[in-house]
């Protein structure tokens, strides 16, 4: 079963725009055909799209019965076919999976009775209030059961042969799957803020690990680099690192434990901290002390999350469903490709020098005035906030320091609330000067609270144009989260 792209007048068979816009300008959807228009919880069957050069006619039959003179004679009625050409096909869309499982609005009784439940689930007219207050059983089935339309060969792994007098560990509550995933090197040191000892020196098998990927000189020379910045500030985040140092990821993450240990809770959380240095110990540490701050959106603020210029890196709103092209996935990265110190040499077709081919800009993690984040969610240490104004507010307790706390470190109390108030403001005003129309219906009241004019940041699209090829997180909207993972 085919559908043709590209041409008017033709009959409806499947739904053919989304969001008001036609299938067929997005080359990344894929286009879907519903049996139950209807019905809301219908899942569609989807048609993938091919280029194609082809013809579309319209072919007519046409039959006129000839005058029969003897009524036992049977005459054969005279046929004549025409064709027309209508116009040329480019696009087609083809429908060769299947449709997702269906699951219908019925719920069973204690008799085992079905009961369609969608007179009470879907909202046909205006309702009054006890439409809504209806005590009705559950009913949340999931968007999708199966990412998957066409069939799919199981490759199954053959039993493991142990040897004689293997017993299988026993499963924990903690790790349930772990016998079927092998583990990660468990190579960095994690350290709570409540822990009495911080650790001086790396774990052997850390050690080791750095000593088979350290195999030429650009790796060495990396190596010294991470080790001067180390020594120059105690403290850094990983997109520090990155946007100073031009190393691959994969050999970062081998890298990084080598030379510090990794902080988990406590104002330096997500930080890695040079080994023997205890920042708890050191009131002057508290310019490294981390800020999660997260870009305010919402409708009290002047602006909703949809005319931010700083977009999500993923939202709800585009979760990859069936209804789009699986987009290809990053090269993996051999052994191979490690040896030969993929750190700096890159290749031959790179558009960056081999010097910064793997560097972040340094946006991912300084705060400057007068330019919006990358991100709506920055992890920034404190030092990093280039901004006079919010510095004076970091070392206003400088020289009577008395008490490391857990939630504000070596600074006063709030001062982290202080500061994401102060560069909320920043944003505002910058968002302001790029998109007044925006703000056009605030009071002159909340005029006068905002004092300070900034400089208009970037426009939209050269942040676009200047997108680093790696993000600071590939796999949560938590870098913190996404860090560990790579190590658990």
């Amino acid at each position: 079963m085919a559908a043709v792209a590209g041409l008017s007048n033709r009959p409806a068979l499947a739904s053919e725009t989304l969001f008001g816009l036609p299938i067929y300008a997005d080359p990344a959807k894929r286009l879907e055909l519903y049996f139950r228009p209807k019905d809301p919880y219908c899942h569609p069957v989807c048609a993938n799209r091919f280029p194609t050069s082809t013809m579309l006619l319209r072919v007519t039959r046409r039959s006129r019965k000839k005058q029969q003179l003897d009524p036992e004679e049977q005459i054969q009625p005279e046929v004549q076919f025409e064709m027309e050409i209508l116009g040329i096909v480019t696009t087609v869309y083809k429908f060769q999976g299947m449709s997702d499982f269906q699951y219908l609005a019925m719920h069973s009784g204690p008799d085992g009775k079905q009961t369609s439940m969608y007179d009470k689930v879907l909202m046909l007219k205006p309702e009054k209030e006890e439409f809504f207050n209806k005590d009705l059983p559950l009913y949340i089935p999931p968007p999708i059961f199966s990412r998957l339309d066409t069939p799919v060969d199981y490759f199954y792994r053959p039993d493991i042969q142990h040897r004689e007098g293997y017993n299988n560990p026993q499963v924990s509550g903690e790790n349930l799957i772990g016998l079927s995933r092998a583990r990660r090197p468990h190579n960095a040191i994690f350290v709570n803020f409540d822990d009495e000892e911080i650790p001086t020196k790396p774990l052997d098998a850390a050690v080791q690990n750095w000593k088979k990927v350290c195999t030429n000189p650009v790796d060495k020379k990396v190596e010294e680099e991470l080790r001067k910045l180390f020594e120059v500030r105690p403290v850094w985040s990983r997109n520090a690192v990155k946007a100073n140092i031009s190393v691959h990821p994969d050999k970062l993450k081998v890298l990084l434990p080598y030379l510090a240990y990794y902080m988990l809770t406590g104002p330096w959380r997500s930080l890695w901290v040079r080994f023997g240095y205890d920042p708890r110990k050191h009131p002057e540490a508290k310019i490294y002390q981390v800020l999660d701050f997260r870009i305010r959106c919402g409708m009290k603020y002047g602006y909703a999350a949809t005319d931010m210029p700083v977009k999500a890196k993923r939202s709800t709103y585009n979760y990859s469903l069936p209804i789009t092209v699986k987009k290809q996935g990053s090269h993996t990265v051999s052994v191979h490709d490690l040896k030969q110190g993929l750190g700096s040499a890159g290749t031959s077709g790179a558009k960056k020098p081999p010097s910064s081919r793997y560097k972040l800009k340094e946006s991912v993690y300084i705060f400057r005035e007068g330019a919006l984040p990358p991100y709506r969610q920055m992890f920034y240490q404190l030092c990093d906030l280039n901004v006079e104004s919010l510095q004076k507010i970091i070392h206003r307790n400088d020289g009577t320091e008395s008490e490391c706390t857990e939630r504000d470190g070596w600074c006063l109390a709030k001062t982290s609330d202080d500061l994401r108030d102060s560069m909320s403001l920043m944003i505002k005003q910058i968002i302001r000067s790029t998109r007044p129309a925006l703000f056009s219906n605030t009071t002159s009241s909340e005029d006068g609270k905002e004092q300070l004019a900034y400089e208009s940041g970037e426009d939209e699209d050269d942040e676009e144009e200047e997108e680093e090829e790696f993000k600071p997180s590939d796999g949560s909207e938590n870098e913190m989260e996404t860090e560990i993972l790579d190590y658990v």
